[in-house]
């Protein structure tokens, strides 16, 4: 199985697994990357089993509204009963590396207000440590530097994303180097430098369920 085909087939998994905790009155999160957009495409075909979505970035709500899938502003959901999103990293105890996409910020807002979270990856996601894929940190403009400095003061190498700008107007730094052997407590220590926004672990976050495409088929962690 190619990864273009595991990522199709472990987002019609996330449908599957999904559809039974929908009613009509539902609302589902969705994420943002290559194989968040294949489960938005398998979504379109149970729209008629839940209310609306709510989405992490304006590319996903684009994508969502294009299928005929009413999407609401959060801060208008009464409550988000599922939210399913890609990753960049996954390792054993579920912690992920997101952002790669630059959609972190919402995306882990997203996360956090919803009842249940399903990571979908393909197999070549899954690490034994987090680290290898740059972590992305959400910058407000002004304190970009002083940031950096201190990211570099805990051994990683940030690099400013030239050219991009996140949907709430900030920047990225996307850090080299870092080897990651305690999310929790890294996730909490970038999170306090002035000018952070978020960064890209997802440790206080993490997914209830990770299912994984594989050539043998679809996993789940």
């Amino acid at each position: 199985m190619d990864q273009d085909r595991a990522k199709a087939a472990v987002a019609r998994a996330a449908c599957d697994l999904i559809a039974p905790q929908l009613a009509t009155d539902s609302v589902v999160g969705v994420g943002t990357g290559s194989t968040a957009n294949l489960f938005i495409d398998a979504l379109a075909e149970i729209r008629h089993t839940f209310d609306a979505a709510v989405s992490s970035s304006e590319a996903s709500t684009a994508r969502l509204q294009a299928h005929g899938i009413h999407v609401l502003e959060l801060n208008a959901a009464p409550a988000v009963a599922v939210y399913v999103d890609g990753a960049d990293e996954v390792d054993p105890s579920r912690a992920l590396i997101k952002g790669g996409g630059g959609a972190l910020t919402r995306e882990k807002i997203v996360a956090a207000t919803a009842d249940t979270f399903v990571c979908i990856v393909d197999d070549s996601k899954p690490v034994d440590r987090l680290g290898a894929f740059p972590l992305p940190v959400e910058v407000i403009p002004m304190a970009r530097g002083l940031v950096a400095r201190r990211l570099a003061g805990l051994g990683g190498q940030p690099v400013y994303r030239q050219g991009f700008v996140t949907d709430n107007g900030n920047v990225i730094l996307d850090v080299h180097g870092l080897s990651i052997t305690d999310p929790d407590a890294l996730e909490r220590e970038i999170n306090h430098i002035p000018g952070v926004v978020t960064n890209g672990i997802f440790a206080a976050e993490r997914p209830e369920t990770v299912l994984v495409g594989t050539p043998g088929g679809v996993e789940r962690l």
